[in-house]
């Protein structure tokens, strides 16, 4: 009689340990638009992988897709071509706060609680500690008129964050903001980002705005967008905006625009 036949063991440590799935995947991804008297490529061929809990800083020329490639990963418009996959929820932030300007501070970060249906004797609380987070702690009651430009978006990050979304899409957030203010939400939005482990996709026309915040940085071409270089940052945290290191790097990338504005330019 011969014996059963038997399966090879494989011990934990043989075992392929695969790597976790990208937060956002897309695969030769296209956008076009039509219109009346001829298509506009907004995007062509996109190949992007941004890895969980990465914080991706995207760059490029006016009109190269940035904005287009965040309301594609939103889900508020759909590619022309290729395949998307975003694993988790995500939530979008814009350079105008967008704030109701009928309610008051707690109110509008209250709306994204009540939308994700959370129970009214939690609310409060999460609220309170959402905006002791941005530090505005003493500011629930006032409504967005009576805010700096600087605070309103502190409770447009307090209003995403309360989304408990794992993707933040973030365009150009700080863009309207003075110096002193962009580099105070830098800090917090980098803390914030660390304690929830969230993933970041942040588009920016600050090239010095990316080096100081990215683990990578994607630069785009001219229209339609493609992905004409990604860059690591190896540069430590906590960085300066004004360090160094960060201006070289913002260097290396602006040369890298310089000369695809040039090429598109001929």
């Amino acid at each position: 009689m011969s014996a059963p036949a038997t399966r090879n063991a494989v011990s934990p440590d043989a075992a392929t340990v695969l790597p976790p799935l990208p937060a956002v995947a897309l695969r030769d991804v296209s956008k076009v638009y039509r219109s009346a008297r001829q298509p506009v490529a907004a995007l062509d061929r996109i190949d992007l992988d941004v890895a969980p809990g990465e914080l991706l800083c995207v760059v490029g020329a006016s009109g190269c897709g940035k904005s287009t490639l965040l309301n594609l990963v939103a889900g508020l418009d759909a590619p022309t071509a290729g395949r998307l996959d975003v694993h988790g929820r995500t939530a979008l932030m814009f350079q105008d706060a967008a704030l109701f300007p009928w309610l008051t501070v707690a109110g509008n970060v209250d709306l994204a609680l009540r939308l994700r249906h959370v129970p009214k004797t939690e609310r409060r609380q999460r609220v309170e500690s959402l905006l002791a987070t941005v530090h505005l702690e003493g500011f629930a009651d006032k409504r967005p008129h009576e805010l700096s430009g600087g605070m309103r978006q502190r409770v447009a990050m307090a209003r995403a964050f309360a989304q408990d979304a794992d993707v933040l899409l973030m365009d150009e957030p700080f863009g309207a903001l003075d110096a002193i203010t962009r580099d105070l939400l830098h800090d917090e939005l980098e803390t914030l980002w660390a304690d929830r482990n969230l993933t970041v996709v942040f588009v920016t026309h600050n090239v010095r705005e990316a080096a100081r915040l990215a683990d990578r940085i994607l630069v785009l071409t001219s229209r339609p967008g493609t992905v004409t270089a990604t860059i690591d940052v190896p540069i430590e945290r906590p960085r300066r905006i004004e360090s160094p290191a960060v201006a070289e790097l913002a260097g290396t990338v602006i040369d890298l625009l310089r000369s695809e504005v040039r090429r598109h330019a001929r």
